[in-house]
């Protein structure tokens, strides 16, 4: 993580669900407090779990607040842990969120080493669903060939890449780093779909794949001036961002 030396001393068994310390309960009562200073303090409970991501949830059941946390946050320093008891109780009350306790966790988790930490705890914990290259009308692995030729003197290695299982159309298509990945919704995979809408697709995925995300001021930058600078080289730009849209 990018957090320093962990201010918060936790159980050896709290990332399997056993409550933290104490301590880290007392905060978030703090927070409680500040945030609704004449409420009753409803019984809490925070536990780290081994989350796939940076998970945080927050939920009131019964008069009780659980409160789940991924064990990636365990070693965070104390203001960064004060940061998310805030943002998650005011979210659970629908208070207005302080931008400097915002800016705080913002900055912790876009930090180049929690976002390291998280795509390998993605890699190791999490699975990733490859159907297939291959699909009714277009293959994958051809139209990732073709564009790599044309666009990159055929020297991007190709990663893993899979037809979604659904007919998805709002994710039409996404790269993962943690699985070096390209999944294409197989909405495209249909005999209507032109073929620059989906070449458009694959090389826009394929510029994920040259240009990773980068943090900028505290902030990711997922489209950089160079990434889009060669978006802008694909010739039916346009006429495929238009096709697009129809979805």
């Amino acid at each position: 993580m990018c957090a320093g030396r962990g201010l918060i001393s936790t159980p050896r068994y709290a990332r399997f669900g056993i409550e933290v310390s104490p301590h880290l309960s007392e905060m978030f009562a703090e927070e409680y407090r500040a945030l609704r200073p004449r409420a009753p303090m409803p019984p809490m409970e925070v536990r780290f779990y081994r989350f796939t991501s940076l998970n945080t949830t927050i939920r009131l059941r019964e008069g009780r607040i659980r409160v789940s946390l991924s064990d990636l946050l365990e070693g965070a320093p104390e203001p960064v842990l004060r940061a998310i008891a805030h943002i998650l109780l005011a979210k659970l009350y629908r208070k207005p969120i302080d931008a400097g306790q915002a800016r705080r966790y913002r900055r912790f988790t876009s930090s180049e080493s929690v976002t390291r930490q998280s795509e390998r705890i993605r890699q190791t914990r999490g699975r990733k669903k490859i159907v297939s290259a291959q699909g009714q009308h277009y293959d994958l692995d051809e139209v990732f060939e073709s564009l790599n030729r044309r666009f990159f003197f055929g020297l991007m290695g190709r990663p893993l890449l899979t037809w979604s299982e659904v007919t998805a159309r709002r994710l039409l298509g996404h790269y993962d780093p943690a699985h070096n990945t390209i999944m294409v919704s197989r909405v495209f995979d249909r005999k209507g779909t032109p073929r620059y809408a989906i070449e458009y697709l694959m090389y826009h995925e394929m510029l994920h794949l040259k240009h990773p995300v980068k943090q900028k001021n505290g902030r990711r930058c997922v489209h950089s001036a160079a990434f889009q600078g060669e978006e802008k080289l694909f010739p039916e730009l346009e006429r495929a961002k238009a096709y697009l849209r129809t979805l």
